[in-house]
């Protein structure tokens, strides 16, 4: 893991709490984006480097109208940056973690995702993220 990428809060109402965090931070978020095969649409806020990930249920069967149905609003998850998400995959399965998504999949703000199921991290949603790179960088 290279760093803490962000902290996922799901809400209720995405709008509604654009403004509270915008007020609760004094800036405004810097994109929303909707993840149709996840059901979320999302927004994001920047504070020197650490995001804050907003996450609204756009599906009563996604995971997030779940987690707000059995826990309400609240911190969802912690996002660490990688630098090869397959890899990084593997090596949690070699120590043992249980993995909600073996293979990585297309999330939000331009990132491939992994989850560590909560059992295995103490009962926290532990997120992997890898920023995809341009094409043009390779």
């Amino acid at each position: 893991m290279e760093k803490l990428e962000h902290i996922g809060i799901a809400v209720k109402n995405l709008d509604q709490a654009n403004a509270l965090f915008a007020k609760l931070l004094g800036r405004n978020h810097y994109k929303i984006e909707e993840v149709v095969s996840e059901g979320v649409r999302t927004s994001f806020f920047d504070l020197s480097g650490v995001k804050i990930e907003l996450l609204e249920a756009t599906r009563a069967d996604s995971p997030i109208a779940k987690f707000i149905d059995k826990r309400g609003e609240g911190i969802h998850h912690l996002a660490f940056e990688v630098n090869d998400i397959a890899q990084e995959i593997q090596n949690y399965r070699d120590k043992g973690f249980e993995l909600i998504n073996p293979e990585p999949k297309m999330g939000a703000d331009n990132k491939k995702i992994c989850f560590l199921h909560p059992k295995s991290t103490q009962g926290v949603l532990v997120e992997l993220c890898e920023e995809i790179k341009d094409a043009a960088s390779h």
